[in-house]
This record gives C-alpha cells, sequence and structure tokens, in this order.
C-alpha cells in the first residue's frame, strides 16, 4: 500500500470469514473513519458498498465509476489495516456525509 487511507476512500479489502447474513464476496468499502484515527490506529472503520438495487432504511445511495448502487450502513464495521488490497478511488464528499449522518442517526438514543 503506497499511501495510508483516507475518509472517503474506497479500498477493496482480502475477503474474510462471512457469516450468516454478512456480505461474503470481495466488495470494495468507503473509509468512513477520521483521518486522525486512520494515522494512529491499526484499524479503519468501513461501510461496504454494493450495487444491487434494495433501498433499505439504513442504506445511503450512491454512484462510483458510472455504477449506481448503495453504502451498505447497516453492515459497519471495523477492520485490520492488513486487509486491505488496495485503494480503487474516492467516494463523492456528498454520500460520505450522507452516510456520516446515517450513522449517527442509527446510533442515537
Amino acid at each position: 500500500m503506497k499511501r495510508l487511507p483516507m475518509r472517503g476512500d474506497i479500498i477493496y479489502i482480502k475477503e474474510g470469514d462471512a457469516r450468516g447474513s454478512e456480505i461474503r464476496k470481495p466488495r470494495p468499502c468507503v473509509v468512513v473513519s477520521p483521518d486522525e484515527l486512520n494515522r494512529h490506529a491499526p484499524t479503519l472503520i468501513v461501510v461496504p458498498l454494493t450495487s444491487g438495487a434494495h433501498p433499505y432504511a439504513f442504506r445511503v445511495p450512491c454512484s462510483w465509476k458510472g455504477r449506481k448502487g448503495h453504502m451498505v450502513v447497516e453492515q459497519v464495521r471495523a477492520i485490520d489495516r492488513t486487509r486491505i488490497d488496495r485503494i480503487a478511488g474516492t467516494m463523492a464528499a456528498e454520500s460520505v456525509r450522507a452516510s456520516l449522518l446515517m450513522l449517527s442517526e442509527m446510533f442515537a438514543e
């Protein structure tokens, strides 16, 4: 990896041991953790992307490389930095802001 991932970067992660309803196939994810955390912690907080057209309550519509899809905010997770395969682009700032707003709504009291 040539540089540290930053908030909004789209990364591909190496496949892990998904269980139950977790996403199984390799899929791009958007880094949502703050850059300060990304610089110092061994983990990143990411939201998976899907090209599926299922607009569930906690999904944020987005587009990347000309494909429409969703940020699967309900499957937010922390990953170890060693699982990063590559940085593949950057998500539009307004989509990242929308995902952060959705996260705050999900975890608010």
